[in-house]
């Protein structure tokens, strides 16, 4: 019987013999973690059907839920807690928010915004702010809207250290590129969430930044020795762990400098266990990032990469592409003595403590009619937009054009690009522009605006006072 607990942990033994009481089965589903929408799923629609299957078929121990509105999502992960025999642990990304994932919905084609949580900028913003009392309250108040809506564990902050201008996956995710900065607003918005009922997610560890690769389609390779990785990418990882921070997620990313081969971080002994767990200390949840993605499935197969990414010491299986395989697949290396019972109980302890400390194991629904009292209210939003207002940064000021200045009959056009699909891209600060230039026009471009449309903008743009182009 395992019998360790970690320093954040301060239940009375639920936890402990909650453990005693489970099947190997049982055990191995509680470290699984399948996505799900936070949709409307009225009963016997497909969605409501797999949403059940999910819980009573696979035994699972946690969800990482996605989009949806507030009160839909509260609703949908309250039923599937009620369906569960042990309380869900459930987790979402929530890197720029409770708003980040569960904004509601968009009207088509009149753009009109029907409510939801409440949206941060990204963490750059943050950094571009350099205080640390903004990154604590926005921790603060991402963890009571995802408490409020049932969610225990968002996946935030983001610490890889964004020191590649050509990374396509950190980038603006990042709260910058000096390390120190990273560790230090990083550490304030752990206390923030922390100090506020949920458990901060510190990814990707141990640093997904100095990269020209997308893991989500092929293996990053990190080229840089391990006293470049002290320095820089293991700084906000310390500094995190030191605070206290109860979980991190892995990174499917090669380090060579830590491992001596090209293995995916994820699944890496040397990494998850020698580094993270016995030289760094780290005694939290162990997250693998989405197991579906290409730098993990391609280069091992789908069961293979679960049994070695259990192998390395990750206590939960984040998004498995084929469930039953990956449960099949653990109990399988459990019976042919690959894995031991012993190892797989040392992630389930870790997990059910988890949800001991969230005291899940006396109370897992949320009250419905409070969702509206926290969440999205304005004292949130007020502190997003101070957020906003403290990360606006000048790179350069030719000609004295900031701040803009012209009479309210100035004949302005205002150029949006966005994604085609973002319907709210521009948005508010276009509706700004109007308030001091009524006879704004504005104009959206995108990776589909043509030779002949960008030309007909430029000859638009020649007759005006002034032409500002943003990008979303």
């Amino acid at each position: 019987m395992v019998s360790e607990r970690p320093k954040w942990y301060d239940g009375r033994g639920w936890a402990e013999r909650t453990l005693d009481s489970l099947t190997l089965e049982k055990k191995v589903g509680q470290m699984m973690m399948p996505i799900l929408m936070g949709d409307f799923a009225p009963s016997g629609s497909v969605a409501h059907r797999r949403a059940r299957r999910v819980v009573e078929d696979h035994d699972v121990g946690g969800i990482i839920v996605s989009v949806g509105s507030p009160t839909e999502v509260a609703a949908k992960l309250n039923w599937m807690q009620e369906l569960s025999d042990l309380p869900l642990l459930v987790a979402a990304d929530l890197e720029g928010g409770a708003g980040f994932r569960f904004d509601g919905v968009i009207h088509v084609p009149t753009a009109i915004s029907l409510g939801g949580a409440t949206r941060f900028p990204s963490l750059m913003a943050v950094g571009a702010t350099g205080e640390p009392a903004l990154a604590y309250e926005m921790g603060r108040v991402t963890a009571l809207e995802a408490r409020a809506v049932g969610v225990h564990v968002p996946f935030a902050p983001v610490l890889d250290v964004n020191n590649n201008a050509e990374n396509p996956i950190i980038n603006v995710r990042s709260l910058g590129e000096d390390p120190h900065r990273v560790a230090l607003l990083g550490e304030a918005f752990v206390r923030g969430v922390q100090d506020h009922g949920a458990i901060a997610t510190a990814k990707h560890f141990p640093g997904h930044g100095d990269t020209e690769t997308d893991s989500h389609l092929a293996l990053p390779v990190i080229r840089v020795d391990r006293q470049r990785m002290d320095e820089v990418e293991l700084l906000p990882f310390r500094r995190a762990i030191d605070a206290g921070i109860g979980a991190i997620m892995t990174a499917h990313i090669s380090v060579p400098g830590i491992t001596g081969e090209r293995t995916p971080a994820t699944l890496a002994p040397s990494v998850l266990t020698g580094l993270l767990r016995n030289e760094l200390g780290f005694e939290g949840l162990v997250f693998t990032d989405a197991m579906d993605m290409f730098a993990v499935d391609r280069m091992f197969g789908r069961e293979e990469a679960t049994i070695r990414a259990v192998e390395a010491g990750a206590d939960v299986i984040l998004m498995p592409p084929d469930l039953a395989a990956a449960r099949r697949a653990i109990m399988g290396a459990v019976e042919s003595g690959r894995l031991t019972e012993e190892r797989i109980d040392r992630s389930v302890l870790r997990i059910l403590q988890a949800k001991e400390k969230m005291n899940l194991h006396r109370t897992r629904v949320v009250d419905l009619s409070k969702v509206a009292q926290t969440v999205g209210i304005g004292s949130h939003v007020a502190v997003a937009q101070s957020l906003a207002n403290r990360s606006v940064t000048a790179l350069k000021n030719e000609r004295g054009l900031l701040p803009l200045r012209g009479s309210a009959g100035a004949r302005v056009l205002s150029v949006t690009y966005r994604r085609r699909s973002d319907l709210r891209a521009g948005r508010t600060f276009n509706a700004r522009l109007r308030a001091t230039y009524p006879r704004l026009r504005v104009s959206y471009v995108d990776s589909e605006t043509t030779n002949q449309e960008y030309s007909a903008l430029a000859r638009r743009a020649r007759s005006m006072n002034l032409t500002i182009i943003s990008l979303h």
